[in-house]
């Protein structure tokens, strides 16, 4: 028998199953039921009244923020819905968390999503999921004055041209951003004079009657209107007290522009969702007796393993020795040449001893060695390909991104002074692909391996470049350190030979010599021949590991002790290592407080001038889609690729790249499979530029693993150069966590003053980012993979 005919008498029983005289009341409602009918019905009521153990979380079912609610020392994770649900069928059930209260909680979220998806905008249909907007990163204003929203007539004009006449969108003291017609003949770089016409009916002011001189900062079309962003550069101190006077006495009447401030906040909030993972390494240049030298280098989680692979057998990075004086020198005079910016490197361990070897494009087309490099370092399993991008840093910007009124525009002297001191920040990105080797190894030319000796690097005694980590919260339970140790690795018979990346207590990162397919999750014992001279009688042989994953085709390892009843002397040792050693090992956390202002100081100045174009997936109430795209405030050629179907400023059409189930395959689903612990991973896609008789650009977009061979991919690319242009970009793709809301918890603060709705719709944008990405511009290495087409 069913109970499903019984639901309404089962919900008016609810309210009264906590009473005294319950026993009575059912007896009463039911009385004309069958006893196999009361008796279920009892059933079901006890059913629901029973304690429950279940943990309601919300964080990855939800499009909205959710946050911690305890009840019975139990913590749950609910958006406001939930919570609500929850807080209205606790009292018919005494405040107890009963199996009731779960399934009513549960029941409300289902059909509140439901309800979302049946009323989802058009926006979200599949016609549209490709325009995506912008988001400017790297772009900090710094507002020492309040400015309001104040619309005033105004005419402006500049030396011998004719009069235009508009508004004021908003005003300070010490700027104005007006709204002019479209078709105007204002020269940008020219001073621009306005009179604000209604302050000249009510203040009788020389100044205002002649106009103000206003420096033109840009310009934007939006809507047939342009508008024009002023700085002022005209007038004295007595227009200021009129100006800060119209602004004191019109502040509760107008709003207080927060416009700035949300484009920064929002910025540095998706930043912030990027920055743990970026896995490019910044380092900064500093001259030091008259000579260029990569003096700091900014960690973060996403960027660890690239600065892992510069660390030799006693924990010193040899990075300085690949990026020599002389190479230094040529990638800062020659910023645009390929050849100096694309550089090779592999490494060869003899008995524990790590040599590295590396040369630019540039050194290996001089030495005539490129054959031999490119094809005998494929064949290595350390082998690498890195680009650098370079930057000059423009010291006259502010190194903070201080974004509101009032507040100290500058860090700490010493910071400020440390920060004064670099000249140039670089790049270094890992463009190296696994599953390309066989392309480069067909390079080899069976020429003597010995010429080589002329690219190994000199051994870097001591370290010299401080490492700066970005204040990330710390996922991991404990610290890890840097720490270097030859390892054997053993499961069901396999063998393979690797050396420690990192340590901590209880797990570490080892890097085999070459891959292997090891099962995992799954145990395997590690032995530590080196350590064990140190261990004494302690044996550290065939420790017992869990392998929790491997990358890169089995050559990197992740393993967690597995600390059974008995002693682990694995852990023992290593912990006992990490104590009595702290102050000569390198902590790789993201929790070096100590460098927080100088971390962002760093950190800004590597944001202002993006090395590609990040974007962000969001989960709204139907499924993900990209959000939106990470822009610089210099323009870039991908960027640029996709805005020319779009309509408004700062708006992408990604149909190109992203259509034919391209976003669902490629990025979409494979982000839903990661976890935000995990590195980013990528694919890669060709594409074909034809510029048409209008200017207009057409793409044609192709994913390289969708290509039948290695023939066929040099075949689309002799095709596009023949016919336009050809480019290759590199999409990478990564889940994110949670936002972090203290990074921009003033502004979201000052927005909240001025305008709650827009603080909430940000605070909203960034709880539904799950996802990011960036696309780099990857077309002088690809081009390098095929022999045929470099002859």
């Amino acid at each position: 028998m069913s109970l499903d005919n019984h639901s309404e008498l089962i919900e008016q029983l609810k309210p009264l199953m906590m009473e005294p005289d319950f026993a009575d009341i059912f007896e009463q409602l039911t009385a004309g039921e069958s006893n196999s009918s009361r008796f279920l019905i009892k059933m079901e009521l006890n059913r629901i009244t029973a304690a429950c153990t279940r943990i309601i979380d919300l964080r990855d079912k939800s499009e909205l923020p959710c946050e911690e609610v305890t009840i019975a020392e139990q913590r749950h994770f609910l958006d406001e819905p939930a919570k609500e649900a929850l807080l209205s069928a606790l009292p018919l059930y005494r405040n107890k968390y009963t199996l009731g209260v779960y399934e009513h909680v549960i029941e409300s979220h289902r059909q509140r999503r439901a309800k979302a998806r049946d009323t989802v905008n058009e926006a979200e249909s599949p016609t549209n999921q490709f325009l995506v907007p912008g988001v400017v990163l790297g772009s900090y204003f710094h507002r020492s004055e309040e400015r309001m929203n104040y619309s005033i007539k105004i005419e402006a004009s500049q030396a011998n041209g004719a009069k235009t006449f508009g508004a004021t969108l908003d005003l300070s003291v010490g700027g104005a951003r007006v709204k002019l017609p479209i078709k105007h003949r204002f020269d940008q770089d020219e001073p621009l004079k306005v009179k604000l016409l209604d302050l000249n009916e009510e203040f009788f002011f020389e100044d205002l009657q002649h106009g103000v001189d206003y420096q033109i900062v840009n310009i934007e079309n939006k809507d047939n209107n342009a508008i024009f962003r002023l700085k002022r550069v005209g007038g004295g101190k007595e227009l200021d007290q009129v100006i800060t006077q119209l602004i004191r006495g019109y502040k509760f009447r107008y709003k207080v522009d927060i416009n700035d401030v949300n484009v920064t906040a929002k910025g540095l909030g998706h930043e912030r969702h990027y920055l743990p993972l970026q896995p490019h390494l910044p380092l900064f240049i500093a001259m030091v007796n008259g000579r260029p030298q990569i003096t700091h280098e900014l960690l973060a989680r996403g960027n660890q393993p690239l600065q892992h692979y510069f660390s030799d057998e006693n924990n010193v990075s040899q990075l300085p020795e690949l990026l020599t004086f002389k190479r230094l020198v040529n990638l800062v005079k020659q910023p645009t040449n390929p050849d100096h910016h694309l550089m090779f490197c592999f490494t060869h361990n003899a008995n524990g001893q790590l040599r590295f070897y590396s040369a630019t494009l540039a050194e290996l087309k001089e030495h005539d060695s490129l054959p031999l490099f490119l094809g005998f370092s494929a064949s290595k399993a350390s082998w690498r390909v890195f680009k650098v991008t370079v930057q000059k840093i423009d010291h006259s910007k502010n190194y903070k991104t201080s974004t509101l009124p009032g507040e100290d525009q500058r860090y700490a002297s010493l910071t400020e002074t440390e920060l004064a001191k670099f000249t140039h920040v670089l790049q270094l990105i890992d463009l190296t692909n696994d599953e390309i080797k066989a392309q480069y190894k067909q390079w080899f030319n069976n020429d003597n391996v010995n010429k080589l000796k002329v690219f190994t690097q000199k051994k870097v005694a001591k370290d010299t470049i401080r490492k700066v980590s970005m204040p990330f919260s710390e996922r991991r339970r404990e610290a890890r350190f840097a720490f270097k140790t030859l390892v054997h690795v053993l499961q069901n018979g396999k063998k393979a030979v690797g050396i420690t990346h990192d340590i901590s207590s209880r797990g570490l990162q080892v890097y085999l010599d070459e891959p292997i397919d090891f099962q995992f999750p799954a145990e395997v014992q590690l032995s530590f021949p080196r350590l064990q001279t140190m261990a004494g009688k302690t044996d550290l042989s065939n420790q017992p590991y869990q392998l929790l994953r491997a990358r890169q085709n089995g050559q990197i390892l992740h393993l967690s002790a597995n600390i059974g009843h008995s002693t682990h002397n694995g852990v023992e040792f290593l912990n006992k290592l990490i104590v009595h050693n702290k102050e000569k090992l390198a902590q790789l956390s993201d929790t070096q407080g100590e460098q927080k202002e100088l971390a962002d100081g760093m950190k800004n100045l590597a944001m202002r001038q993006l090395v590609g174009v990040p974007y962000f997936i969001e989960k709204t109430a139907k499924n993900l889609q990209m959000g939106c795209l990470g822009v610089g405030t210099k323009p870039d050629e991908i960027s640029h690729l996709f805005a020319q179907n779009a309509d408004k400023v700062l708006q992408y059409d990604m149909t190109p790249l992203l259509d034919n189930g391209v976003l669902k395959e490629h990025i979409l689903d494979p982000i839903k499979a990661m976890k935000p612990t995990h590195d980013m991973d990528f694919f890669e896609v060709f594409i074909q530029l034809t510029k048409h008789a209008r200017g207009n650009i057409h793409l044609v977009c192709q994913v390289v693993s969708e290509f039948e061979s290695s023939e066929s991919q040099a075949l689309f690319i002799k095709q596009s150069k023949s016919t336009g242009k050809f480019m290759a970009l590199r999409v990478y793709r990564g889940a994110t966590g949670k936002p972090d809301m203290k990074y921009i918890r003033r502004e979201l603060e000052f927005i909240n003053v001025h305008a709650p709705h827009r603080a909430k719709q940000l605070e909203e944008q960034l709880w539904r980012v799950v996802g990011t990405g960036e696309l780099i511009d990857i077309t002088a290495e690809v081009e390098l993979r095929f022999p045929e087409l470099n002859q």
